[in-house]
């Protein structure tokens, strides 16, 4: 994981925010029939490395791969009490990167020697 994170930083690790909900208070009535917006969080992700991928003809204009570092999501879950980094990106509202914001698409995992080391997620906007 370590040469991960010194391979993004040098490779001139950027930052993200994702996107997550607030939780509601269960006693709010107004929150548990949608009336009233819980609002939002930002979780700042770094390093990150971000890499333009072709977009198709139809669909979305922007498709952006995000290289994350496994030590900084796991903090991430951590922070969030997330079971697992997919339930934390499961739950995320987007990703915010610069002034956009992303739909998450797809992640993935890469992995050595049992551990993972990187994640590869897909964000279009």
């Amino acid at each position: 994981m370590r040469a991960a994170d010194a391979m993004l930083r040098a490779l001139g690790g950027d930052q993200i925010a994702l996107v997550l909900p607030l939780p509601a208070p269960a006693t709010d009535p107004g929150s548990q029939l949608g009336l009233s917006d819980p609002g939002m969080q930002q979780v700042f992700i770094s390093p990150v490395i971000v890499r333009n991928l072709p977009a198709p003809s139809t669909g979305p204009r922007l498709r952006l791969e995000f290289l994350l570092s496994a030590s900084a999501v796991a903090n991430a879950v951590d922070a969030q009490g997330a079971g697992s980094p997919e339930t934390l990106f499961d739950s995320a509202l987007g990703i915010q990167y610069q002034a956009d914001l992303f739909h998450i698409e797809s992640m993935t995992t890469d992995y050595f020697a049992g551990t993972a080391y990187l994640y590869h997620v897909i964000a279009v906007e």
